[in-house]
């Protein structure tokens, strides 16, 4: 059906999300089932921020890359579609992304590699950064009462009706008025294929219905297909400032390690930065533990000094830890330089991929100024590898360092359980149950 199709649509739901570590809400260990039994909320052991897509993800993305697949539409708000590399112009997120925050005015989107604080389409704590703009930001996840984004909502419906193959992956094809989407396209002359672990009520209406592990049977379709999975890589970016002032015959300098997205924003994978000053014994090493990471000195303005960073990431990572060496001299001021961030993220990735390890890094960009210096490196965190003979994700390593209409459509229950499969080995934390996929 799909080497035959010519508008092939994807749909997904929770169930794609589960062998990430992230709970559904119906299936045998899913958030709803287990609060029923009175066994409370599953489990987790990693961040939310940390899950890694899973093989169906990555599968998607080599899809696309192959022409396949020209739309997915999603109702999940965990990311991992925009964090697998699939291209956000032919993503359709119903129900919003806890990553990311849009500016109300000029329509901005900003993705974050940290947790949105709210929901529900609230203000958030930055603004946009375009000068003629300014506005206050509001997060895009939906709470119940919200009417599903108009331009999400029309894009989603205009490639239903086109498609001519819909195929329906890990949901449970219950909230309305989305899960009434992938039939638009029979009315077409289309068809739809449905692939979850129990029945759900569109059943009878698809072309095809498979019961078994969403990953599992994409796997098998990527085998039939000849294609490969890609792994996944993903790269964080760190902003280093060296700020320093003049104190009689000395330097004042302070070093700051935040988020490229400000001072208020997490660095949520690096969990301490141990300092040192290989060439001055003078100088005391630090671990720096709370962010944002911040280390004060006093040093003669005449003598330079290397500084070395040891980046310690947190749990999620597939890497202990990636180091920066940075080279201070006080009298001489370097030149400011962007490089191509797409370029460089990408030779980053394949150097990733051939070493089949994490750790390795690059600077992107550099600001000088008479008083201060700024630099941001982005920094190979995860590298995670799939197996076509099985759902399994290979799981990261520790490699050690350097390796608004009138009636807006509202969302509402309806039909009898069902979803995907219990979590695999990796397991993330879930604060609340609204900010579970839906």
């Amino acid at each position: 059906m799909m080497q035959k199709s010519k508008h092939l649509v994807v749909f997904t739901g929770a169930g794609i999300s589960t062998s990430s570590g992230i709970p559904d809400f119906r299936g045998p260990k899913g958030v709803w089932t287990l609060q029923r039994a009175g066994k409370g909320i599953p489990n987790a052991s990693l961040p939310f921020h940390r899950a890694v897509p899973s093989l169906t993800h990555m599968a998607l993305v080599e899809l696309e890359r192959a022409g396949i697949l020209k739309f997915i539409i999603s109702q999940n708000v965990d990311s991992l579609h925009l964090r697998s590399g699939f291209p956000r112009a032919k993503l359709s997120e119903l129900h919003g992304n806890s990553f990311k925050e849009i500016c109300p005015c000029c329509k901005t989107e900003y993705l974050r590699d940290f947790e949105i604080e709210t929901i529900g389409l609230k203000d958030t704590p930055r603004r946009c950064s375009d000068k003629n703009c300014g506005a206050r930001l509001k997060d895009t996840v939906l709470d119940w009462e919200d009417a599903l984004p108009l331009e999400e909502m029309n894009s989603a419906k205009e490639h239903c009706r086109s498609a001519d193959l819909v195929l329906c992956l890990g949901t449970s094809l219950q909230i309305t008025p989305a899960c009434n989407m992938p039939l638009m396209s029979i009315k077409n002359g289309g068809r739809v294929a449905i692939v979850n672990l129990q029945a759900t009520p569109k059943d009878k209406k698809a072309s095809l219905v498979i019961h078994g592990l969403v990953d599992e049977v994409i796997a098998g379709v990527m085998s039939k297909l000849n294609l490969r999975i890609p792994p996944y890589i993903r790269t964080d970016l760190v902003q280093l400032t060296l700020r320093h002032s003049l104190k009689k015959k000395c330097v004042r300098w302070t070093l700051r390690v935040t988020s490229i997205h400000g001072l208020r924003a997490p660095l949520p994978f690096i969990q301490s930065i141990e300092v040192s000053f290989p060439e001055r014994p003078d100088m005391k090493p630090v671990v720096l533990r709370e962010q944002p990471f911040s280390l004060q000195r006093e040093t003669s303005m005449n003598r330079s000094f290397f500084m070395l960073l040891k980046l310690n990431f947190s749990d999620g990572c597939s890497c202990l830890s990636s180091a920066i060496g940075w080279h201070v001299d006080f009298q001489k001021q370097k030149g400011s330089f962007v490089r191509d961030r797409t370029l460089v993220t990408r030779e980053l990735q394949c150097a990733a991929e051939h070493e089949s390890c994490a750790g390795q890094q690059e600077i992107l960009e550099r600001e000088c100024s008479p008083r201060a210096e700024t630099a941001i490196h982005a920094i190979v965190t995860n590298i995670v590898s799939y197996d076509m003979g099985d759902d399994k994700v290979r799981l990261p390593r520790d490699t050690g360092m350097n390796c608004g209409s009138s009636n807006p459509a509202k969302r509402n229950m309806e039909g009898t359980g069902c979803h995907l499969a219990a979590p695999k080995k990796l397991k993330y934390l879930f604060l609340k149950d609204e900010k579970l996929n839906c």
